[in-house]
């Protein structure tokens, strides 16, 4: 008898009339919330403008949840085409079934065209967000243990996760809670960006790939402890393959981007610190441009008789000047001459 145990929600739904409320969509929709909240935050603490995340998550969320359902599907292809499926299935997202993978390398390719909108390098903006990627991980991971989904092999701990769904060829029991290992290695992994980031100034893109590096190694030991079936490579299932290119590509890139690219970037967002806004500056620009050509044109249009009379006056007064000028300069000579011939007469 098992005195200690994770017990398993009795059903992952809640119909409210005829609206369906799944408990893998709300940590779903949750973690993206988390992820903006901070990822807002951290991106004004490095100089950007507040809703800008938000702004380009619009782009990166629909891209990273396509993403990982098109991961999920086609490396699990035989749960929707093989023989007595309905390829319908595919398409319901809501009954679980993202793969991280797929999400952050299609997210990263929406946040891509929502930075190039906004002119701003990606890397900053993928740094700002990182650690909250990781905590929406951790978030999203309890969608698993609504749908009794993803779990480790059998086990007596005290904090067994007693699966007792019989779907799908699931058989209860007790197993290894795989989802709450991720969850609390997610957890992990975002405090120990925030931490790198504040002590060695990381920038270019280095925070986020310190993540993946960080999330890859975890995921590397868990997915060695599920029993779901996944397709396998010389005794090693999939993701852990994947797990394990990713992590070296991460790595790597950490060496070289320290190298070719120290510190971190100085202006992330052009503009963000002009309270009016570039754009508003720049129409402010524009405005007294046009202010300046309108004052401008009534001197070329009905006064330009008045201006050119003016001008005349001046040149005329200009000329007497001069001509003044030199009658008195010829008369203090002349007087000067004659004082001269009064000198030698005398």
């Amino acid at each position: 008898m098992e005195l200690a145990y994770i017990p398993s929600p009795s059903r992952g739904v809640i119909h409210l009339g005829p609206i369906p409320l799944r408990g893998y969509a709300f940590c779903i929709i949750i973690g993206v919330f988390v992820a903006v909240w901070l990822g807002n935050k951290r991106w004004i603490a490095r100089g950007g403008r507040a809703g800008t995340v938000a702004d380009i998550a619009v782009w990166a969320v629909p891209f990273g949840l396509i993403g990982g359902r098109l991961y999920h599907v086609i490396t699990d292809y035989e749960l929707y085409f093989s023989e007595g499926r309905d390829w319908v299935d595919a398409f319901k997202i809501w009954e679980g079934g993202l793969g991280i993978w797929g999400a952050i390398a299609l997210g990263a390719v929406g946040a891509w065209i929502g930075c190039r909108r906004r002119g701003i390098p990606l890397p900053a903006y993928a740094d700002a967000i990182a650690p909250g990627i990781a905590l929406a991980q951790a978030i999203g991971r309890w969608g698993n243990w609504f749908n009794q989904e993803l779990y480790g092999k059998e086990t007596d701990l005290p904090w067994a996760l007693h699966i007792t769904s019989s779907v799908d060829g699931r058989e209860p029991g007790y197993y290894h809670p795989t989802f709450l290992y991720e969850s609390l290695w997610c957890v992990g992994v975002a405090l120990l960006v925030v931490w790198a980031d504040r002590r060695f100034k990381l920038g270019h893109g280095r925070a986020f790939a310190l993540y993946v590096a960080a999330y890859c190694a975890g995921r590397f030991w868990i997915e060695y402890m599920r029993v779901d079936d996944a397709h396998h490579i010389l005794g090693l299932r999939l993701n852990n393959w994947t797990a394990l290119v990713v992590f070296l590509l991460a790595v790597a890139y950490l060496v070289i981007s320290a190298r070719k690219r120290p510190g971190r970037e100085a202006v992330v967002e052009p503009g963000a610190d002009d309270p009016t806004g570039g754009e508003a500056a720049a129409g402010s620009e524009a405005d007294g441009g046009a202010a300046a050509g309108a004052k401008a044109e009534p001197a070329q249009g009905g006064d330009d008789g008045k201006a050119g009379a003016k001008t005349d006056e001046d040149a005329e007064a200009g000329t007497k000047d001069v001509e003044d000028g030199k009658d008195g300069a010829g008369d203090r000579a002349k007087d000067a001459a004659e004082s001269g011939s009064a000198g030698k007469k005398s």
